[in-house]
Formats: C-alpha cells, structure tokens, sequence
C-alpha cells in the first residue's frame, strides 16, 4: 500500500511523518514540483522513522507518474494562508493549482481515497471531487477534524481535565462560519455543560474560530494539528475503525443541502464515508450552518470546473 502526499512544505511533510509514525503504510511517497524538496523532506523523515524502528518508508519524487495506484492521495499543493488573509482569500490561486493536481490524480490514481487539505477546504473538497470523477464517499476534506483539534484543547483548558476524557464535534464551514457543538460535547459522557459556564461556553466557541489565524500570525503557519488531522482520518479508513469524525463531503438531501461540501459528522472506515449523521440543531446552529452553506455555495460558484 502507499500514501501519496501532494505538496511537500511543512504541512505536507507533517502528513507524511504522522502516516509514519503511526505505521499506516509500508510506503509514503512525497511529491512536489520544487526539485529536491520532496526527496530532502523524506531523508529527514526516514532518519526519525529509524531511529524509532519503523519500517516504513518515505521517498520524494518530482514526477506524478510515481503516485499510480496508490491507496490514499493527499492533496496539500497551493499557497497557504498568510497573516490577515481569510481561507477564501486563496480561492482563485488554489482552484487552479487544484483542478490540475486533480486532473493528473484522476490519471494515475483513480482508485485512490484522497483527503484534501488545500483552502478554501470545502471549495477545493468540491473541486477535487468534480475533476476526479472518484466516488463522493472516497474525497473527504480535513477541516472538520483540525477544528475539533483546537475545540478540545479549548475545553480542555477550561474545564482541566484530561484531553482523553473529551468527546466534541465541530461542523459547517472551515473557515469564518465554522460551528463548535458546544451542545453536543461532553466529558467522560457527560454533557460539557455540566463543567463549564455559559459564558465560558461561548468564549470557547469564539476561540475555537478566531485561533488559527491567531496561531498563522505568531508563526506563519499551522503544520502539525493538519498533519494529525489527516492521519487520524486515513487510520480511520485503514484499520476499519468506523470512527465517527467531521469531515468535508458531498452533501446529496443531508441537512436539506446538496451540491456542495461542507463539514459534517460522519462514520470514517474501509469504505470512506460510510454514513453521514444528521444532528438536530437548535435555532441559532441552524442559523450558523446556514451561513457557512450561503458562504461555501458562492465560493463554489465562482470555480471554473
């Protein structure tokens, strides 16, 4: 088996370590138009893979003929965000980096699952999925699963207690109208009300939108939370774990929305997307999922497919 990373700047060389690191593959190729980079980024992995006695194996390439057959593509290419810039900022640059990344995993990789990573997540999730032609349930988008990222370690923080003891959902946009399921999270099954105020509650919440591009302004980036992200979902589909994680896909009826990709709880195991869950959301998760849908549904008009 070999997971293929697209794009090899540090949050595509984040991806590949984690895959490595959690013995996903025998094989995790890096690829990249820069020469060299890839083939640098996967020395360096290699050497912690090494010295922590895992077997598998990352190698670089330049040349996308090297990603046929692979079991999993991950598409990372595009510019990242920059401080001051919304994710809907990149929507143009992206969409044609994306469409013809897409095109050439639609010529030697057909069979793959592919996870996209590129912003705007959700525009570029729909995009991947059109140029490829690859079953809706087998192209996810990312961005669910690294707004939970950040939601649990806010929760954490608030209520002190262990990460491990967290349950959270985060779904709708990834981007400015994201939606933190305070509601619907809970500590050991109990409800998070339960732990914190509902001042705290809604400070959480607004935390939980606003921090990445906090965390890009300090540090110009966000490159190890994505990479987890990407292999907890790939772990998901590997190992059967039929885990329940938000992730961007199709919506085909689902929360009455389709033709578009927004984030959504949904079963992850062999298959992709085995099963989407609908949540009864109040008034006001209602009014912000649909505003996420408004934003991502004018994005995606502005594509050319």
């Amino acid at each position: 088996m070999t997971i293929t990373v697209i794009g090899s700047g540090r949050v595509g060389a984040s991806v590949a370590l984690n895959c490595g690191l959690r013995e996903l593959d025998s094989k995790i190729a890096l690829l990249d138009i820069v020469s060299g980079l890839p083939q640098g980024e996967a020395m360096d992995i290699n050497h912690q893979l090494s010295a922590q006695g895992i077997d598998s194996l990352a190698y670089g390439s330049n040349n996308y003929e090297d990603m046929k057959d692979s079991d999993f593509v991950v598409l990372v290419a595009g510019v990242g965000r920059k401080p001051g810039m919304s994710r809907m900022d990149l929507l143009k640059t992206n969409g044609t980096i994306v469409k013809d990344v897409a095109s050439k995993i639609s010529t030697y990789a057909k069979e793959s699952t592919v996870i996209v990573v590129t912003n705007p997540l959700d525009v570029m999730t729909y995009l991947t999925l059109k140029t490829t032609q690859i079953n809706k349930s087998k192209v996810l988008g990312m961005g669910g699963m690294l707004d939970l990222s950040r939601f649990k370690s806010f929760i954490q923080a608030s209520a002190n207690v262990s990460r491990d003891s967290i349950q959270a959902m985060v779904i709708g946009e990834h981007g400015e109208n994201m939606l933190p399921l305070v509601r619907f999270s809970s500590i050991g099954g109990i409800p998070l009300q339960d732990f914190i105020s509902e001042e705290i509650g809604a400070k959480i919440f607004e935390e939980t939108r606003k921090v990445a591009a906090e965390v890009i302004a300090l540090k110009g980036a966000t490159v190890y939370a994505p990479g987890n992200a990407v292999a907890t979902m790939i772990e998901a589909i590997v190992k059967n774990k039929r885990q329940v994680i938000p992730v961007s896909t199709m919506l085909d009826g689902e929360y009455e929305i389709s033709g578009i990709c927004i984030g959504v709880p949904a079963i992850i195991g062999r298959n992709g997307v085995e099963k989407i869950i609908e949540l009864e959301l109040n008034e006001l998760e209602s009014e912000i999922f649909r505003k996420g849908v408004i934003s991502v549904r004018e994005a995606t008009k502005e594509i050319v497919l």
